[in-house]
């Protein structure tokens, strides 16, 4: 859904759908926004590259994916003075700089611009959701070592069965005194 008129001031974070992640910029006025962009625009390949700053009209960035403002952290962190985030994003356009999608990605780039703090929500959802994963394979392997382990413990108790001789009947022993 490209943007025809949106509530959104001078300083405010837009975050921009597409798909299994969420782009970022901030909005500078004018119906334009300052974002950071990597020259793949595969997010795969974005692990660790080098990004441009630029200034775009929000039509351009958004395109037909679903948009909205996202001042995400304002519960968290006090906003810096939105004349102060606009002048600093651009100054900033046309920079290259370091991304990594890890590290330092779009996000992390507004927000360190709102907040004065990089921040990026969705890596650490992702790690959350790697973490929980992780556990879950660890618990299946353990389980899958512990049944494993069962089934060995099973069959070598049948193999002593199997090895084990027949039994003999008791010796009787006499009693030589008789």
């Amino acid at each position: 859904m490209a943007p025809t008129r949106i509530d959104v001031k001078p300083g405010d974070l837009i975050e921009i759908s597409r798909g299994i992640y969420q782009h970022w910029a901030i909005y500078i006025g004018g119906m334009e926004v300052v974002h950071l962009t990597t020259p793949n625009s595969d997010f795969w390949m974005a692990l660790d590259t080098t990004g441009k700053v630029k200034r775009e009209n929000i039509r351009d960035v958004v395109g037909n994916d679903r948009f909205k403002v996202n001042n995400l952290l304002d519960d968290k962190y006090q906003p810096r003075e939105r004349d102060i985030i606009v002048k600093e994003a651009c100054s900033m356009v046309g920079l290259k700089m370091p991304y990594c999608i890890v590290t330092r990605n779009c996000e992390h780039f507004v927000t360190d611009l709102r907040y004065g703090i990089p921040e990026s929500r969705q890596v650490i959802r992702a790690a959350e959701i790697g973490g929980a994963a992780l556990v879950g394979v660890g618990i299946v392997a353990l389980g899958a070592a512990l049944f494993a382990s069962l089934l060995k413990d099973d069959s070598k108790e049948e193999s002593r069965e199997e090895r084990r001789e027949p039994r003999r009947e008791r010796r009787r022993h006499y009693n030589w005194q008789q």
